[in-house]
């Protein structure tokens, strides 16, 4: 069996590119089934690739058991049967498409620009993070954009598309669960702690903590809902940007109700009331603040006016924030009377004119 030239690997992989643009062109021109095209992509990229098509890929020749052909700086195992697989996974048998697609879109970065623009034109349908998360997550660390903000995006589509797959298609899933060792599925839960409010999957918030595995200091920090919210807190703690600061403090009332230890509810209290405090710049805005302050009523309604009146007295110890806060206070105040006034107007309007409706 001859061995495939490395023209007719890339020639390979450049069909399969070629493909991959037009299931996404597809999917763009066509708004009602693009949810159906792009879920067909996902399937087909994460497809083993068959013994005939793996040569071709890999630019190798099978040729006896247990021969090491170097691959890239990655040792690949050929086993008696022909099977194909990474000596650094320890898995036989596991190549697909996303593999080395991502690594052909990593070394040759301008091959994949067409499929990139395509995804960020889909960025918003479901899928699509998923397919990003597949093809390019190897580009994104060896050739990253030179744009910081551009960086930053795809980064989030990494981890909102590995973080959504995990939850939903493994952590959900038992019999897929169960066939992860349980160190890596304690740390898969502990992953998807810390971002299961980002992503919006507050609705199997339940079912998450469910499945939650067992750790083996249980005894000391408590059960599931300990485990997730001591994570939570954790990583309240190393966020700085308001927009996403604000959106972990809207999703958090879900634990409202949850049976925690008195040191775990303290430290969640402790965390809120972290983010009510003023000051200069790296402390929380006005809007964080009022978030935090509107979280922590609503889980913590017992001694909610003691707080507000011990937060008011150590604001009156520091003078210069009296002007900011007096402004804030007129500014509401007269905010207040105008939607007052207004309800009141459009109130009596609709009154007046009901009869001459009827």
């Amino acid at each position: 069996m001859q061995k495939a030239s490395s023209s007719q690997r890339y020639a390979y992989l450049a069909a399969l590119t070629q493909e991959i643009e037009k299931k996404l062109q597809r999917a763009l021109n066509s708004p009602s089934q693009r949810l159906d095209m792009l879920q067909e992509l996902f399937a087909d990229i994460a497809l083993g690739i068959d013994e005939r098509a793996r040569e071709q890929v890999l630019a190798i020749s099978v040729q006896r058991p247990g021969f090491l052909i170097g691959h890239e700086g990655t040792d690949i195992i050929v086993d008696k049967d022909g099977g194909v697989g990474f000596s650094d996974q320890g898995i036989q048998n596991c190549l697909c498409f996303y593999d080395v697609l991502a690594d052909h879109y990593g070394r040759e970065p301008g091959n994949g620009k067409r499929i990139l623009d395509l995804i960020v034109k889909l960025w918003s349908q479901s899928f699509a993070s998923h397919i990003f998360a597949l093809l390019f997550h190897k580009w994104l660390f060896e050739a990253p954009p030179e744009n910081s903000e551009s960086q930053l995006r795809f980064a989030s589509a990494l981890v909102q598309g590995a973080t959504k797959y995990l939850f939903v298609d493994v952590a959900l899933v038992p019999s897929r669960l169960d066939k992860i060792p349980l160190q890596a599925r304690r740390d898969l839960f502990l992953l998807l702690s810390r971002f299961i409010f980002f992503y919006n999957l507050v609705d199997r918030f339940e079912s998450f903590l469910k499945h939650f595995p067992e750790f083996p200091n249980t005894f000391l920090v408590g059960g599931p809902a300990d485990i997730f919210v001591i994570e939570l807190t954790d990583q309240l703690q190393k966020l700085k940007v308001e927009p996403v600061l604000l959106h972990y403090l809207s999703n958090i009332r879900t634990l409202q109700g949850l049976e925690l230890r008195m040191t775990t509810s303290t430290r969640l209290k402790a965390c809120l009331y972290s983010f009510t405090s003023p000051g200069g710049p790296m402390y929380p805005t006005r809007a964080v603040r009022h978030a935090a302050w509107d979280a922590l009523d609503f889980l913590f309604p017992v001694g909610r006016y003691p707080r507000h009146v011990i937060s008011l007295f150590f604001r009156l110890l520091y003078p210069w924030y009296w002007p900011s806060s007096c402004w804030n206070f007129i500014v509401s105040c007269v905010q207040a009377i105008v939607y007052s006034v207004l309800r009141l107007i459009f109130s009596s309007w609709d009154k007046m004119r009901r009869p001459k409706d009827l």
